[in-house]
């Protein structure tokens, strides 16, 4: 059994291990964990996925909490996928933000297809800016 927490500490290299296991880490800087623990620590919404004392899941969002929720990370253990856990982890957070706020996130490209699936549509509008 699967359970949620939005109130988890988890480390670094926690958190590290399971993009490791989701694929994410491809995209992610795994290999700096000061980064990694700036991630975490500057993050508001922090919902997390445990399969018993194994980190299973994780959705890492920055939000205002009423008007928009930038979901930056949403990654599941490989292990543990097509078992609905991403699809929760995303409902886990909808729960914490005004019922008028909207998510918005960047696909990752294996994960493209995946979204529009649980409900999410597509905005060709998306632009990034690296420093």
């Amino acid at each position: 059994m699967i359970i949620y927490r939005n109130n988890a500490k988890i480390t670094a290299a926690q958190a590290i291990d399971l993009y490791v296991r989701s694929t994410l880490g491809e995209r992610r800087p795994i290999d700096k964990v000061t980064t990694f623990a700036d991630m975490l620590a500057n993050a508001n919404l922090i919902i997390t996925a445990w399969d018993q004392e194994k980190l299973v899941g994780i959705a890492r969002t920055l939000t205002d909490f009423s008007y928009v929720a930038y979901l930056a990370d949403l990654a599941v253990d490989e292990q543990y996928q097509k078992q609905g856990i991403g699809k929760q982890l995303i409902e886990e957070t909808k729960s914490h933000l005004a019922s008028e706020c909207m998510i918005v996130l960047l696909a990752a490209p294996k994960a493209n297809d995946y979204y529009q699936k649980i409900g999410f549509e597509h905005n060709p509008r998306a632009w990034t800016l690296k420093k």
